[in-house]
């Protein structure tokens, strides 16, 4: 046993020591995606413009790589540019040029730029790439750990021969902090940062800084070369209470007064409640100085703002800023989401309560008798004045969600019939839709909405209204069943409703307002069968004392009528709605005339002509000769968009086959058949030939031939399609009998239609009405910001209210849009809202209005458009240009307000609260009264020295100071000659 076990205590282990350690793997991670973006040798580009880190565009690419199990993220930020002309000869010649990133640092095109990377900024790079710890990656905190990432970065840059600037992030990323290197042929730039909270009293002022920054480059030289600066103060402008803001809250006290009347209910309000600019920032710039043209030291400054050669200004907006329209919609965009139904936000329902004292068996006798027209004229609050006191017996006037003033002032704007002079039974005017090439025509048609003079579109508003002013959710379930009232009755007496154009419904508009239009139908309809009940009962009169004669003279009135209304409606009379017209049917079975080809017709002649509307030119019956007259014929039903949808589903369900498609073809000639029997009452003994040359001309085909005398005659007979045996056109002409229009049943019920409807309008719940009229609600809103913008005339929002447009064309065309999408239409419209408030509150602040002088107010109005545009203005002339005057001015004022406020609050302050000797705030004697201590103080300083030695190679020295009220930034690029060292 001894013997077997010494080869296995001979084992050992055996250490590879060529394995890559994890901190290896990093580097050549690093560099294999630094070789991926070609970032390998010096690419020098064209010198950089003034301005461009503003305008130009900048790009970015990312990706991730490991330390171990630690995640950082690689991306590379460039600004793009066009590539340099002949960059391989460029390449011989700057083979020993420094990179392009230390030239950079002595660029002075682009100091302080604003809107650009912190890095840019600092340093005044157009390409670099940073690492940093990865979104959900902890902070680099140790010293270690940030030499060990810099050690990596230095040999990685060293292996590749990349010349792009790199940089690691460390520590919290809220304090930006960043180190990195730049190395090229001999040179090396390295990036180093400090920053502090409180800020060392010594480097306040340019001589301090000076200073530091002299010290850190070391240079052996004497006299030190000139260091160049440039220096930037910013000073902040907040109070702005000698300005008030134009805008007021609406007074809805006044929309139910006297004189502003209820007309204020269909406009929407529009601005902002406060003002949406917060803040002015005035930055003034000294550009290019040398060292020793001025002094700025702990005692003396000759940075004076007012004689600042440069000024620039920016605004700083208010952060969702409170604006009516946009408040307007999003609080009736949240009825959308709602579960509540009318019943339940407001009790027990008004028919409800009806029902307890009316008998529901006589319900359907009630709504088919003929409705009595009133002699006296009746208001709105007259029409619900019943169904008001019905209510009250079980919900307190207190209760009530809208008050009557209130409610009355509506109805009276929704309906102004009511208040006119000329009684309600008497047709109402005609609301036509706006001309088709009309720019409010397109977009009520694209947004699926209504006319902007239509009651949907009033109804939508001030339902909006209510929601927002009166009782919220409870003010709009209240004001809808009013509405609904309002509809009934208006069918129960025979009114119009006004605000809708005639005919059938529109399917261009949103659906309620279809229902709206086919339940206006359904009144014309009954008023004109009620008006042919009259004339049918004067016709009856006349026929008994006058005789034949009188009755011939009445059909000859009766058929001019016809003429011009070209309907059937004023010959039926409401008790024979379902007349099947039973006696006629068994006489003509009897006789054996049944309408067909054989036979019929002969018989048919001798029957008596009924229902003739006027005679169709010279044509006559081919087979009698007799007069061919047009009948009296049905309209068709019109529809909504939801029936016919239900009705391409039922003809869709009868399937392919040919049972069904034989059905379908049935279902759908229902109107051919009346026209069929029409047109036999009206002339008896035709043939289908007869129809078909009225009905289908171009089914009856003629042509000329030659009889047995020789005579040349034309002959016609039916087209291929009619000759199909058993096709639907003979199945219907064998069907129809001699009807005339006026005794068949009709095509529409409008009783039952207009039951439909207002049953429809019911059961709808406040979420059910706010979708249908979002889309009007939107319409408006969008009209409205078009009215506002033309009286600012700005180009952004022009451009801005176009994708508004195209953007709710394709989401409100289509039934049930998703929220996500109607919100941001809603935000869209927000945003342009508080540009234009932004707008009037620079040009209220700036008195563009006050100008005398044409081209000054032109200056102001194109120096406000800029500051609603760009990051940053440029403002003409600094300080002695007009617009600079103005902003003087503004600054002035409020340190006249600052002064006496604190002279007002102590007039010994605290010892503890004495301001240090040599402050800044005390340094500056000749801005101190006009200007607030600045906000901001950046310095950039920049040199070209030898460094390590005096024989060393110049290069590039740059540092970037930032100092504001808590925080304290030094950035510095520092270039030394590595030839040597």
């Amino acid at each position: 046993m001894a013997a077997d076990s010494e080869p296995e205590s001979e084992v050992f282990e055996i250490t590879d020591f060529t394995t890559a350690s994890e901190w290896e793997r990093f580097i050549s991670k690093v560099e294999e995606v630094l070789n991926d973006w070609k970032l390998i040798g010096n690419s020098l580009g064209k010198p950089l413009e003034k301005g461009i880190f503003t305008s130009g565009t900048w790009e970015e690419k990312s990706d991730e790589i490991f330390f171990a199990d630690f995640k950082f993220s690689v991306t590379h930020h460039y600004l793009v540019q066009e590539s340099s002309d002949k960059e391989e000869g460029k390449d011989e010649l700057l083979e020993d040029a420094v990179p392009q990133a230390m030239q950079d640092l002595l660029c002075m095109n682009n100091d302080f730029p604003p809107r650009a990377h912190c890095l840019v900024r600092w340093y005044g790079l157009r390409e670099f790439v940073v690492i940093a710890p990865a979104a959900n990656s902890d902070a680099v905190l140790s010293e270690s750990k940030c030499n060990l990432l810099l050690s990596s970065v230095s040999i990685a840059l060293g292996n590749t021969g990349c010349q792009v600037p790199l940089f690691v992030q460390i520590h919290h990323k809220w304090r930006r902090m960043y180190v990195g290197e730049c190395q090229g042929p001999g040179v090396r730039t390295d990036f180093e940062m400090v920053h502090l909270r409180k800020v060392p009293n010594q480097y306040t002022h340019l001589s301090g800084l000076l200073d530091i920054f002299k010290s850190k480059i070391g240079c052996p030289l004497t006299p030190l070369p000139p260091v160049s600066i440039a220096i930037r103060f910013t000073y902040v402008l907040q109070d702005w209470q000698q300005y008030f803001w134009p805008q007021q809250p609406p007074d809805i006290d006044a929309l139910v007064g006297g004189e502003v009347g209820g007309l204020e209910f269909g406009k929407l309000p529009f601005g902002a409640c406060e003002d949406p600019i917060s803040e002015l920032h005035l930055a003034t710039t000294w550009p290019n100085l040398t060292e020793g043209i001025i002094v700025d030291n702990d005692v003396y400054s000759d940075l004076d703002p007012l004689q600042a050669p440069h000024w620039s200004v920016r605004v700083r907006k208010a952060d969702n800023p409170q604006c009516l329209l946009g408040d307007f919609v999003t609080e009736f965009f949240k009825i959308c989401r709602r579960k509540e139904s009318t019943d339940e936000i407001l009790g027990r329902s008004t028919f409800e309560e009806e029902g307890r004292d009316v008998d529901i068996s006589h319900a359907l006798s009630k709504l088919t008798e003929p409705a009595p027209v009133p002699i006296h004229k009746l208001s709105v609050s007259n029409m619900v004045h019943t169904a008001k006191k019905k209510i009250r017996k079980h919900r307190g006037a207190d209760e009530s969600p809208l008050n009557n003033d209130v409610l009355n002032t509506i109805l009276l704007f929704l309906f102004p019939d009511a208040a006119s002079e000329k009684p309600l039974e008497a047709p109402l005017t005609d609301n036509s839709n706006p001309p088709s090439d009309g720019e409010e025509y397109n977009l009520y048609n694209q947004f699926k909405s209504a006319p902007s003079d239509s009651l949907t579109y009033k109804l939508a508003l001030c339902l909006c209204m209510i929601n927002f002013y009166h009782g919220g959710l409870k003010g709009v379930a209240h004001l809808w069943q009013e509405f609904v009232l309002e509809m009934r009755f208006r069918w129960e007496n025979n009114f119009l409703i006004p605000g809708l154009a005639s005919g059938p419904p529109d399917l261009r508009c949103c659906l309620l307002h279809q229902k709206l239009q086919m339940l206006n139908c359904c009144i014309e309809r009954k008023r004109t069968r009620d008006e042919g009940r009259k004339t049918g009962a004067s016709d009856n009169l006349a026929q008994a004392f006058s005789g034949d004669a009188a009755k011939d003279s009445l059909k000859d009135a009766d058929k001019e009528k016809g003429e011009v209304g070209k309907s059937w409606d004023s010959w039926s009379d409401s008790e024979e709605e379902f007349f099947e017209c039973l006696s006629d049917t068994e006489d003509l079975k009897g006789n054996g005339q049944e309408g067909g080809k054989k036979g019929g017709p002969k018989e048919m002649a001798n029957l008596k002509p009924e229902g003739r509307l006027r005679q169709h030119g010279k044509l006559t019956l081919l087979h009698n000769g007799e007069p061919l007259y047009i009948p009296i014929t049905q309209e068709p039903a019109p529809m909504t968009e939801d029936l016919l949808e239900e009705q391409s589903e039922v003809l869709a369900k009868l399937g392919t086959s040919a049972e069904g498609a034989h059905l379908r073809a049935r279902m759908q000639s229902a109107c051919l058949l009346s026209d069929m029997e029409s047109f036999k009452a009206a002339n008896p003994g035709c043939y289908l030939e007869d129809f078909v040359r009225w009905y289908s001309p171009r089914d009856y085909i003629e042509e000329e031939v030659v009889d047995e005398k020789g005579n040349v005659v034309l002959k016609g007979e039916l087209s291929a399609r009619m000759k199909i045996p058993s096709n639907m056109w003979v199945e219907a002409w064998e069907t129809a009998k001699p009807i005339p229009a006026r005794r068949q049943r009709r095509l529409f019920d409008d009783t039952r239609e207009a039951e439909k409807v207002l049953h429809y309008l019911a059961v709808q719940k406040p979420a059910d009405l706010a979708r249908h009229l979002l889309p009007c609600v939107i319409h408006a809103s969008v009209l409205k910001v078009k009215e506002e913008e033309n009286l600012e005339n700005i180009s952004s929002v022009k451009k801005i209210i176009k994708q508004i447009i195209s953007h709710s064309s394709k989401v409100l065309h289509f039934p049930n849009p998703e929220d996500k999408k109607l919100e941001e239409i809603i935000h869209q419209i927000t945003n342009v809202e508080a540009i234009i408030a932004r707008a009037r509150s620079l040009k209220a602040k700036f008195g563009t209005e006050k100008c005398e002088q044409e081209e000054e107010k032109e200056d102001l109005e194109r120096f406000v458009s800029c500051l609603l545009e760009q990051p940053e203005v440029l403002v003409i002339g600094a300080g002695r240009g007009h617009a600079g005057r103005i902003i003087h001015k503004l600054f002035v004022n409020a340190q006249r307000l600052t002064e006496s406020s604190d002279e007002a609050a102590a007039l010994s302050p605290p010892e503890e609260e004495l301001k240090r000797p040599g402050a800044p705030e005390e340094r500056r004697p000749s801005a101190a009264s006009d200007f607030p201590p600045p906000a901001g103080r950046e310095l950039l300083l920049r040199t070209t020295v030898p460094r390590p030695a005096p024989y060393s190679r110049a290069l590039p020295q740059r540092m970037y100071s930032v100092l504001t009220k808590e925080d304290f930034r030094l950035a510095g690029a520092f270039s030394s000659d590595t030839s040597f060292f």
